[in-house]
């Protein structure tokens, strides 16, 4: 077994060997290994290095980068006022298009108003031109069958003096029969009997008469019958009249 040498303690005074010297196990070359020294002998212009960071410890003249923390605190502030206004703009244009919706819908109501009120008018229009063409129609036709019995009437005439002489006998009085049967189905009508009151409207005075017990104007002979249709005197009656001052 080796012995080692013993080492003798330097004199007082000298320094030690290595004295003054950095650490090889330090922090970084020529970094003393004492914090504190560390703290203080940060300058400008150096690299803070993370650990100084943490500690909050810089000097002016150094870029530092914000924490995560800010950085993401700041992106939600700035988010929520981008959001802000972004609401605050889709409410005004929400606002406009409501209020453009009711003027748009003010306009078509008035619209609607007008287009149903021109629509209603054309309607009564048509109405009463359709009730007018009817009713012009069947005036005309009923001019047409008026026009068609009127030239039937002397016809009828003889059909009626044959019948007071007693001659309307055999085919002859079946034949006037049918053709009085006929003109009524068209809606030609005689009219005059004896005794009614005289009416100027529906009778024609050619002779006049004392009757005693008379005291108005009453027909009292029929000459010739009267003839209307529809309501429409087609020939008066001629009669003669009695009571008459």
């Amino acid at each position: 077994m080796t012995e080692r040498p013993e080492q003798t303690p330097p004199p007082e005074g000298s320094t030690p060997p290595g004295a003054g010297q950095p650490d090889p196990d330090s922090t970084g070359p020529g970094r003393p290994s004492d914090p504190d020294v560390v703290d203080a002998e940060i300058l400008e212009g150096d690299v803070v290095e993370p650990a100084a960071q943490a500690q909050g410890e810089f000097v002016e003249g150094e870029v530092v980068e914000p924490s995560t923390a800010a950085a993401a605190e700041a992106d939600a502030l700035l988010a929520e006022a981008l959001d802000a206004d972004a609401i605050e703009a889709e409410f005004s244009a929400a606002e406009a298009d409501m209020a453009a919706a009711a003027g748009e819908s003010g306009a078509v109501a008035e619209q609607v108003a007008v287009l149903t009120a021109d629509l209603q008018r054309v309607h009564a229009e048509y109405s009463n031109y359709r009730k007018r063409v009817e009713r012009d129609r069947e005036l005309v036709r009923e001019r047409a069958v008026e026009s068609a019995l009127v030239e039937l009437l002397p016809i009828l005439d003889d059909i009626g003096r044959a019948r007071d002489h007693e001659e309307l006998v055999g085919g002859f009085r079946s034949v006037g029969e049918a053709l009085e049967a006929a003109v009524v189905r068209l809606g030609l009508t005689p009219f005059g009997t004896i005794g009614e009151p005289f009416d100027p409207t529906r009778h024609e005075a050619l002779m006049r008469e004392e009757r005693e017990g008379v005291t108005e104007p009453t027909v009292v002979t029929i000459l010739q019958v009267g003839y209307e249709m529809n309501g429409r005197v087609v020939r008066p009656a001629r009669v003669s009249v009695a009571g008459t001052d």
